[in-house]
Formats: C-alpha cells, sequence, structure tokens
C-alpha cells in the first residue's frame, strides 16, 4: 500500500513517540505509560484505558482489541506470533478486558493466538468468538456457504474451547446468519451449552431486524456485532434503535473503517492484492478524492481534541450511545496503545452535535463491501416449523 510520506499527520507522531514500547516484552501487569504528545499536557494518546460498559448484564473495558489480522494481515503477511502476544498482553496491562475472534480467522489460528495470548489473565478477561462458518473441524478447511446447524454449533465450541485454553465462551456469536436453520434452533443449541457452563453470553452479527427480534425471545441476546463507523452508518438507521429497545449492546467492528479514518490513506493509495480494500469500491479511485473529506474533517477534529484521528473515530463511536463498544483491531503495538487512548477523549452535547452535523452532510460514495460479501448481511433466518 502506497501513501504519501506526510499524510499520517498525528499518528505518525504519535507512532514515533510510542514505538520504543514494542520493543520490550510484557511480565507481570505494570503501568508503564506512553510517552505525552509535545505540547500536550495530558494526552489521551499517554492515558491507560479506564472506564467499563455493559453489553446486556456483560461488563467490559469500554474499548476492546480485535485480533483478526493476528495471524495474517490484510496485506497478506504473516505477523510476528511473539510480538502478536506482547500486544494481547499489554493490552491487559494497559486496562483491556474484551478481545474479539472468530473461527473463521485463520480459520482457527487466530483463536489459538488468543488462547495463548490470555492464558497467564483468562479469568480477568472477556472471550468473544463466532462460529457459523462451513469450515472442517479437523482441518480448518473453508467449506462453501454457513453451517449454523445445532450439532455443528456444540461441535465447533468444543474445538474453540480447546484452541482458546478456556472452560468457556463469555460471548458467542453467530457471525453470519445461516439462512436454512430457523434462529430458534440456533439459540436452542447455544441455551444448551451455556446449561453446560460452555457459554455465558450470545450475540449475533449482521443479522436481519426481525431474526434479531426472534432470537432475543427466545434467548436474551447480549450484543450486535455490524460493521459502524464515521465511514459506515447504516446501523444507525434500524439496527441501533433496536438494540436501544430490547437492551442489547452494540459492537461495531472496522470502527475505524479499514484504516480509511486513521489518515494513512490518500488519493493516491492503492492496496495490494488479497487486500479486500482492493474490491471495496468506497476505496476505488474514482471515490477516494470525494470520500477524503471525511478525513479532512476527522484531522480538524482531531487537532481541536489534542488527539489523533483514529482516537477521536473512536471516541465519536463511543459518545453515540453508553453501550457501544468498538474493537478496533491491530498487529502493531503503537495502534493498540493509540487506540485506547480514544477512551478519554470527551465531546460536549454542543460538540457531538455539530460533529454529528458534518459527518452526515457528507456523502460516501461506493459500496461498503464487494457483493459477494454484502449478501451474508441482513439475511432473515427461516421460520419455526
Amino acid at each position: 500500500m502506497a501513501t504519501k510520506p506526510d499524510t499520517q499527520g498525528n499518528r505518525r507522531r504519535f507512532l514515533l513517540a510510542a514505538g520504543s514500547l514494542a520493543a520490550a516484552p510484557l511480565v507481570g501487569h505494570t503501568q508503564e505509560k506512553a510517552p505525552p504528545k509535545a505540547g500536550a499536557s495530558s494526552s489521551p494518546a499517554s492515558a491507560n484505558l479506564t472506564g467499563r460498559r455493559k453489553l446486556g448484564a456483560l461488563e467490559v473495558s469500554s474499548v476492546g482489541l480485535g485480533v483478526q489480522n493476528m495471524s495474517r494481515t490484510y496485506q497478506t503477511t504473516v505477523p510476528s506470533r511473539p510480538e502478536m502476544l506482547n500486544i494481547i498482553r499489554t493490552a491487559y496491562d494497559r486496562g483491556v478486558t474484551f478481545y474479539d475472534a472468530a473461527e473463521a480467522y485463520g480459520p482457527h489460528e487466530v483463536e489459538r493466538i488468543l488462547g495463548e495470548g490470555v492464558a497467564p489473565f483468562r479469568n480477568k478477561v472477556v472471550i468473544a468468538t463466532k462460529f457459523g462458518w462451513n469450515i472442517e473441524q479437523e482441518t480448518g478447511k473453508r467449506l462453501p456457504g454457513l453451517n449454523s446447524r445445532p450439532e455443528h454449533i456444540k461441535l465447533v465450541v468444543e474445538g474453540m474451547l480447546k484452541r482458546l485454553r478456556t472452560d468457556r465462551i463469555d460471548l458467542l456469536y453467530q457471525h453470519r446468519v445461516d439462512p436454512q436453520v430457523p434462529i430458534e434452533d440456533v439459540a436452542g443449541a447455544v441455551k444448551d451449552l451455556m446449561t453446560q457452563g460452555k457459554v455465558l453470553h450470545w450475540g449475533l452479527s449482521e443479522m436481519g431486524l426481525n431474526t434479531l427480534r426472534r432470537a432475543h425471545a427466545a434467548l436474551p441476546v447480549s450484543a450486535v456485532q455490524n460493521e459502524y463507523s464515521m465511514l459506515w452508518r447504516g446501523p444507525e438507521k434500524s439496527v441501533i434503535p433496536l438494540c436501544q429497545e430490547l437492551g442489547i449492546g452494540f459492537v461495531p467492528w472496522s470502527p475505524l473503517g479499514v484504516g480509511f479514518l486513521t489518515g494513512a490513506i490518500d488519493a493516491n493509495t492503492r492496496f495490494a492484492d488479497g487486500d479486500i480494500r482492493k474490491i471495496e469500491s468506497r476505496f476505488a479511485p474514482a471515490n477516494l478524492p470525494n470520500n477524503l473529506a471525511l478525513v479532512e474533517l476527522l484531522t480538524t477534529w482531531a487537532a481541536r481534541k489534542q488527539a489523533t484521528p483514529a482516537q477521536t473515530a473512536l471516541a465519536w463511536l463511543m459518545a453515540q450511545k453508553p453501550w457501544i463498544v468498538p474493537i478496533p483491531g491491530t498487529t502493531q503495538m503503537p495502534h493498540m496503545i493509540e487506540n485506547i487512548g480514544a477512551a478519554s477523549v470527551r465531546f460536549s452535547a454542543a460538540e457531538l452535535t455539530e460533529l454529528n452535523r458534518s459527518v452526515s452532510a457528507i456523502q460516501i460514495r461506493g459500496a461498503r463491501l464487494p457483493d459477494a460479501v454484502q449478501v451474508f448481511s441482513d439475511v432473515e433466518a427461516p421460520p419455526k416449523s
């Protein structure tokens, strides 16, 4: 991915300041902080994560850590496993208690990395993972389509427990709705697992609205995970209001717009083969110049709040509802430390109104996902016969 040397802004300056933290492995539970930004006496970048939020009845840190790319990045490189473990453990050291994985990430390998990473403090954190894709359990081979048959869910969870080195999953999501399986049957399988103590809470991701209502009626849902950021505000129309009505927490995936909202992408950026952004039309060369107006707005607000664009984008999400918990993913230590600093960024009511108005005025061009991926979202489960 090519970018101009001067397009990183505050994020680049922060990386230079915090980069030295990546070198030392974490031992125990320290309170080391990143150095403050120049000119700021108490920068969000220098703070450990504080505050907790509720996803239904489940309490988590106000910012989580997505570990999706810890086995393979968007650019198809393979990160250093010891460094991924170091990031996971340093996140905990700095206050993160909410870690998000999935069977499909790897497949299987990300759960193994997370299980090893949190092993020293497993009982003090919340592990979330997801089932639903059709993945061969022995080999991890991806098979066509989805699979949420009850017997398959139970088999998948047994594998998850082994890979995660744990006796229970704190939050288990259905990754995508299976159009062949009534959601009541899915809820029944999860309820059986809860009775056995193997699952504590459950959720859904990218589901149809009626399916969410039916799922919650069958077995109370703690969280919904959908894409949501300044770049993609689709959930504001119906999903977030329904979560508020039902008392369900909301977990935005891709809260930094697949890196777009960090300021690391400019009009000249082109993406490597294997990077999903190469086939997302919102990042196409014809659309990028228009969409960068959002980054310009964000950069202005970041300077106003003495924060980075990434911190400001995450803080904006958290300001929308007290039960929204973003899970920015990263394979770089300085980025993780920067992201958790978002919890220290605050907007007054007037500032939030002003910022929301400005964000709404920018019309994003291009689709959020390729058609072949989008087809798995907003699916309704079949009726229970």
